[in-house]
């Protein structure tokens, strides 16, 4: 049977959805801070050199960048669907360029080609390095595309903080540019270039969240944290030592021209210096849990949903509760991936469960996507525990009307 009519047959079958394998994605310059669920023997399952695994991607076509160490397709989504009597992998990728239509929706299709965001966990013992995602303009010198992300602290998988939880951010008001621009020129001569001196850091708060467009400095801090954003995965580093680890600094050339590898003009335009020196920061760039609408009103209907991630046009995100007990037909104005993080029950009829632990290669009920025609309609979701709420993150592409009013002037 060919791949456009496995898909066809699996969306008829799941009443508009499709379920994802899970997608381990490793680093191999930050150790892994083991809140993924993932069973302890996994986290170095692709060896030693190739890092352990510290990221879960969902609802991905974009492949993960790990330099030399990328292997063949990591950070992309499998659908897992029936074929006959057995299971067969098919990549997300493939899927959208069959059925592109069906999935995301002519209009999505038509105006973006494809799925282009994507989301994520990612988890460390301790905090990523300074660094800055480019904007488009610099993210087209190398064939790329800009990445702005948001950032969101679920309460399941934070059980514990590990051992830096605070995030820095941006530079300090009154930073000079020529003061950035000596850190980088340090890079190889002081061991650390002190670039975290030029910024503050920011304690993390569970149940709350940032918007981080492109061209922003951030040294992420060790809560596990979800991740929607667009798809790239295009990224330099402004920091040469963090926790005493030395990074290369190849991590600052990564993304940039040849010909720009010694250029400090270059590595300081990167940054959205107006963004970076903003004295109300925090106010500007935290988020807080928005309701979609009236908490009672929803509470009635067996749900509370609130808006997560939003501020961007790329991408937003909602975390949705349905309460012990209770159906909720919940509808949205287009197609979203999710990730189940608490409790068990079905939409639309198929089973969905938060595990606890997860082996390397085992398959799981946690993950699946939405059609827009689908989200539409409005699926069926029903809660069958007497006392566990089901709760789960759903991740959005570009231009979700729902959250339109959401958008700030970027």
């Amino acid at each position: 049977m060919d791949k456009s009519t496995i898909i066809r047959r699996e969306l008829e079958a799941r009443n508009g959805l499709l379920l994802f394998a899970p997608c381990w994605v490793a680093r191999n310059f930050m150790q892994p801070g083991r809140r993924l669920k993932l069973d302890p023997r996994d986290y170095y399952a692709y060896g030693g050199a190739k890092g352990g695994i510290d990221e879960r991607w969902f609802a991905s076509t974009t492949p993960a960048d790990n330099a030399e160490y990328t292997i063949a397709n990591e950070g992309l989504s499998y659908v897992v669907a029936r074929n006959g009597g057995s299971l067969e992998k098919i990549l997300f990728k493939e899927a959208i360029e069959l059925e592109g239509g069906r999935v995301l929706g002519e209009a999505m299709m038509n105006q973006y080609g494809g799925w282009r965001m994507f989301s994520k966990f990612f988890d460390n013992m301790g905090p990523i390095a300074h660094h800055v995602h480019l904007m488009d303009e610099h993210a087209a010198n190398v064939g790329m595309l800009g990445k702005p992300e948001g950032y969101y602290f679920p309460l399941q998988q934070n059980n514990v903080w590990n051992n830096f939880p605070h995030t820095y951010f941006g530079l300090n008001p009154g930073t000079t540019r020529a003061q950035a621009r000596q850190c980088l020129e340090n890079w190889e001569k002081t061991g650390d270039n002190n670039i975290l001196d030029l910024s503050r850091a920011y304690r993390l708060e569970l149940g709350t969240g940032w918007d981080v467009p492109p061209g922003i400095l951030h040294a992420p801090g060790s809560v596990l944290t979800y991740e929607p954003q667009r798809a790239s995965d295009v990224s330099i580093f402004f920091q040469s030592l963090v926790e005493g680890r030395y990074n290369a600094r190849a991590t600052l050339e990564k993304d940039i021209p040849k010909d720009k590898h010694y250029d400090y003009d270059y590595f300081i335009s990167i940054l959205d210096w107006e963004k970076n020196v903003d004295p109300d920061f925090k106010a500007n760039r935290h988020i807080l849990p928005v309701p979609v609408k009236e908490t009672a009103a929803q509470e009635d209907e067996g749900y509370r949903e609130n808006w997560v991630v939003y501020g961007c046009a790329d991408f937003c995100a909602k975390e949705l509760t349905v309460l012990p007990g209770r159906t909720a037909v919940i509808r949205d104005a287009d197609a979203y991936g999710f990730i189940t993080m608490q409790g068990h029950g079905t939409i639309n009829g198929n089973p969905i469960e938060s595990p606890v632990m997860i082996r390397f290669g085992q398959l799981t009920r946690d993950e699946m996507f939405v059609t827009r025609d689908a989200a539409l309609r409005g699926v069926v979701i029903n809660n069958p525990s007497e006392f566990d709420e089901l709760v789960l993150l759903k991740h959005f592409g570009p231009g979700n009307p729902d959250a339109a009013h959401l958008v700030k002037d970027r």
